[in-house]
């Protein structure tokens, strides 16, 4: 949830914009790295290229999600739309693990079962070199994005990116022990592009399944450990509260909802009980900046 000083159409304008971006800067790397690997037949830069694709429909996928949840709650959805955004999530994931089958059977079949001639070429080190240049700027502009609006999609895409810089550092590493083995004449050494797209799958399994873990966390409404423990600790701090009974919390996309029921003495005033009820707010809000707070007080 944006605070009250950020104006809504702003926010949702910005996070659009930087999907969008995202959207663009994939297609780019996608059409130029799926020629180079082509060309050049580096199962290294293919393996990137159908990593880009899947980023591609990965950066689509956020850029719907982002503008769903921008959308106000209704009467069907009367948390909101935020729950959008882990879908997409989800959606990211299965993607990038589709992608990783493809990369380790390929890459297999061309260490024990195929020979495939890589070309080292200059055009294959500038497609990989202008891949981690794209990546490094849309990543820290979505990072950026996220922290500022608490977008998981956003957040979600810049942790995908910045792996990505460290999967193309990896496929140039593989390349350069091709060229090397032209200068030595050391066959051996040229199956280091197929190695090359093994890490890769590897670095993309690791991020793909810390991508669904928090997805389904999110799904599942589960709040980080002792987030309950913290907001019961300063709940009971305030004055005239006797006992807390129940603290539900979740998130939609970026907005938290916190369900709080205490107890106070039966011989308080209406007014006198409501003053705690507010008092009990600003605690939980010291803990969980900006969430909707529902407080119910019961009778001691």
């Amino acid at each position: 949830m944006v605070t009250s000083t950020e104006n809504p159409q702003q926010s949702r304008q910005d996070k659009n914009r930087v999907a969008l971006i995202s959207v663009m800067a994939a297609v780019l790397l996608t059409v130029t790295k799926l020629a180079v690997g082509l060309a050049t037949g580096s199962l290294g830069i293919l393996s990137e290229a159908a990593h880009s694709g899947l980023d591609l429909i990965a950066a689509v996928i956020t850029l719907f999600a982002v503008r769903i949840s921008s959308a106000p709650p209704d009467d069907q959805h009367t948390y909101g739309h935020g729950k959008v955004e882990n879908l997409s999530a989800m959606v990211e994931t299965g993607l990038l693990l589709l992608t990783c089958i493809w990369i380790i059977y390929e890459a297999i079949q061309r260490l024990f079962f195929k020979s495939v001639e890589v070309e080292a070429s200059g055009w294959a080190f500038g497609i990989m070199v202008l891949s981690i240049v794209v990546d490094f700027n849309r990543s820290r502009a979505l990072s950026k994005a996220a922290r500022k609006y608490k977008s998981q999609a956003l957040e979600a895409d810049a942790l995908h990116f910045s792996t990505d810089i460290w999967s193309s550092a990896v496929v140039i590493l593989g390349l350069l022990l091709v060229r090397l083995s032209d200068y030595l004449n050391i066959p051996a050494i040229a199956q280091a592009d197929a190695i090359a797209a093994l890490v890769v799958a590897g670095i993309v399994v690791f991020v793909s399944l810390q991508l669904g873990r928090r997805t389904i966390a999110g799904l599942m409404d589960e709040i980080p450990v002792g987030l309950r423990d913290e907001i019961v600790d300063a709940v009971e701090q305030v004055g005239g509260v006797k006992r807390v009974n129940h603290v539900r919390v979740r998130w939609s996309g970026a907005d938290a909802y916190v369900d709080l029921e205490i107890t106070a003495s039966k011989e308080l005033s209406f007014e006198e009980s409501h003053e705690i009820s507010d008092k009990a707010e600003i605690a939980v809000q010291n803990t969980i900046p900006d969430a909707e707070i529902s407080v119910h007080v019961e009778p001691a």
